[in-house]
C-alpha cells in the first residue's frame, strides 16, 4: 500500500486542507494517509476528522494515526511537513516579548527578523532528525515542506540532507487575484510571471492579451493609498521599487528597514501596520478552537472543497504523469535567478510530472528587487550556518544582518538580545557551543 505521511497532523485545519484535497485525487485510491503528531489528543482529532470526510465521500483510502514517527514514515512515498516547534507558548511568546524589551517590535516573526531566526534554530535540528528517519525508512520519498521559515528550512534540507525536498507556500497562487480584487480590476485571462524568494517574490509581469497592466495597477494603487487599507506597505514598496510583492503587508513591514522605526513612530499608523499580529491570531485561534473542534472533529456531515494549496496537485501530477505548474521553493542551483546567490533557496515557477520537480530558469531579476532579496538571503544563509555549526557567533551575525533588526538596535544590544533569547528558549534549542552538526 502506498502512503502519504503527514507530520504535524495535530494541525487539524491544515490536515483537512491538504489531505482533504488528496481525497479528490482518484489516482490516490488505495493509499494510506498516515498521521503523526506528538500531541495524542490533537492527533485523534485529525484522525476522526479525516475518517468523517472519508465516509462522507466514500473514498478508497485508509486513515491511520501513529505516535511513533519511524512507523509513520516507513514506506512513505510522500511526506508532508506542517510542524511548529515550541508552539505559541512558550516559543512564539518568547520570540516577541524579549525583543520588545530591547525596543524591537514585530508583526509576524516567522520568516526572517529575530523571530524568524529563532524559529529556524528550533526547527532545523528537528527536520534533520526527520531526515535521518526518511533516509533510512523511505529514502525515495518527496518531502513537501509547509513549515516556516520556508527558505531556511527548505534550504537546510536541500543542502545538508539527501531528502528530496520542495517548499510550498500559500501566498503566490492568490497574489495577483487578491491585488486585482482590491483594486476592482478584472482578473480573468491574465498572464503573470512571479519569482524571487519566499514571502518576497515579485510580480515581474502581469498582462492581458499582450498588454502590460502595471500602469493601470499603479494608477489605482496611488488612489487607494489616499485612505487607509490593509495592503499599504506592499503598495508603498511597489511605488518605490516598481513591482508588487507576493506576501502580505503585515509580513513585509518587518522584512524591510523602512516601516517599523522608533525614530518615526508615526509610520506604523501611516501604513496601518498591525504590530504583534501573529500573537493576536494565535490567541484568537486558541479561543475559537473548541467551537471549531465541534464543527470539524465530531461532525459526521463534514464536507470539503478542494483548496488552492499545491500539495495534492503535485502528488496528482506525479501519480498521473499529467504536468502541473506551480511556484516552488528550491535551491538556486545553476543560477535559476542569476543575480541571487547559488546557495539561496528561491521561489520560482516549477513543473512537475512523473519525472519529478523541474524548476524553470528565470534569469536576472530587476537589480533593485534582487538587492532587496539579498538583504533577507544574508540572514537566511547565516541562520542555516548557525544551525549546522552550532556556533553562537553565527546567530549574532544573522541578527546583525537582518534589515529590520540592524536598523533599530546596536550590535551590542543585538548580541545581548540573542543571548537572552537563547537562555529563555532553553531546551527548545540545541547547545550553541560550536558542537558540529552531523550533516556538515
Amino acid at each position: 500500500m502506498s502512503k502519504i505521511t503527514f507530520i504535524g497532523a495535530g494541525s487539524t485545519v491544515f490536515a483537512k486542507n491538504i489531505l482533504g484535497d488528496c481525497m479528490f485525487v482518484p489516482a490516490l485510491a488505495g493509499f494510506e494517509f498516515a498521521l503523526y503528531d506528538i500531541d495524542a489528543e490533537r492527533l485523534r482529532d485529525s484522525e476522526n476528522m479525516l475518517n468523517n470526510l472519508k465516509e462522507n465521500y466514500k473514498v478508497n483510502i485508509t486513515v491511520k494515526a501513529y505516535l511513533n514517527r519511524r512507523e509513520a514514515l516507513t514506506g512513505a512515498k510522500y511526506v508532508i511537513n506542517a510542524i511548529q516547534v515550541g508552539g505559541y507558548k512558550p516559543s512564539t511568546v518568547i520570540d516577541f516579548e524579549i525583543p520588545k524589551k530591547y525596543g524591537l517590535r514585530q508583526t509576524i516573526g516567522d520568516t526572517v527578523g529575530i523571530g524568524g531566526i529563532f524559529r529556524s534554530l528550533r526547527t532545523i535540528p528537528v527536520l534533520f532528525d526527520f531526515a535521518k528517519d526518511i533516509e533510512e525508512v523511505c529514502p525515495d520519498a518527496l518531502f513537501l515542506n509547509y513549515t516556516n521559515p520556508m527558505a531556511t528550512l527548505t534550504g537546510a534540507m536541500l543542502r545538508y540532507t539527501n531528502v528530496k525536498t520542495v517548499g510550498l507556500c500559500h501566498s503566490v497562487q492568490v497574489c495577483t487575484k487578491d491585488l486585482f480584487d482590491s483594486l476592482g480590476m478584472d482578473h480573468e485571462g491574465i498572464q503573470e510571471k512571479i519569482a524571487g524568494i519566499n514571502h518576497m517574490a515579485w510580480l515581474l509581469e502581469v498582462k492581458r492579451d499582450g498588454q502590460d497592466l502595471y500602469p493601470e495597477i499603479k494608477r489605482l494603487a496611488k488612489e487607494k493609498q489616499k485612505t487607509k487599507h490593509h495592503d499599504m506597505v506592499r503598495f508603498e514598496l511597489m511605488d518605490k521599487f516598481g513591482y508588487y510583492i507576493t506576501e502580505s503587508s503585515e509580513h513585509n513591514a518587518e522584512y524591510h528597514p523602512y516601516f517599523i522605526k522608533h525614530k518615526y513612530p508615526n509610520l506604523v499608523d501611516q501604513f496601518n501596520i498591525p504590530l504583534d499580529e501573529y500573537p493576536r491570531r494565535c490567541e484568537e485561534q486558541i479561543s475559537n478552537w473548541e467551537s471549531m473542534r465541534e464543527e470539524m472533529v465530531n461532525n459526521s456531515q463534514l464536507t470539503h472543497t478542494r483548496s488552492h494549496e499545491y500539495g495534492s496537485r503535485i502528488i496528482e501530477a506525479i501519480e498521473t504523469n499529467v504536468p502541473f505548474k506551480f511556484a516552488g521553493n528550491v535551491l538556486n542551483t545553476g543560477g535559476l535567478i542569476s543575480n541571487l546567490p547559488t546557495k539561496a533557496c528561491v521561489e520560482v515557477p516549477c513543473v512537475v510530472d512523473r519525472s519529478g520537480i523541474m524548476p524553470t530558469y528565470v534569469g536576472d531579476l530587476p537589480e533593485q528587487l534582487a538587492a532587496l532579496n539579498r538583504t533577507n538571503i544574508n540572514t537566511q544563509l547565516l541562520t542555516i550556518e548557525a544551525a549546522v555549526t552550532r556556533k553562537r557567533e553565527h546567530i549574532y551575525q544573522a541578527a546583525m544582518l537582518d534589515p529590520h533588526t540592524n536598523a533599530e538596535l546596536s550590535m551590542d544590544d543585538i548580541i545581548r538580545m540573542c543571548d537572552d533569547l537563547i537562555e529563555a528558549h532553553g531546551e527548545w534549542l540545541p547547545d550553541f557551543t560550536g558542537k558540529v552538526n552531523q550533516y556538515v
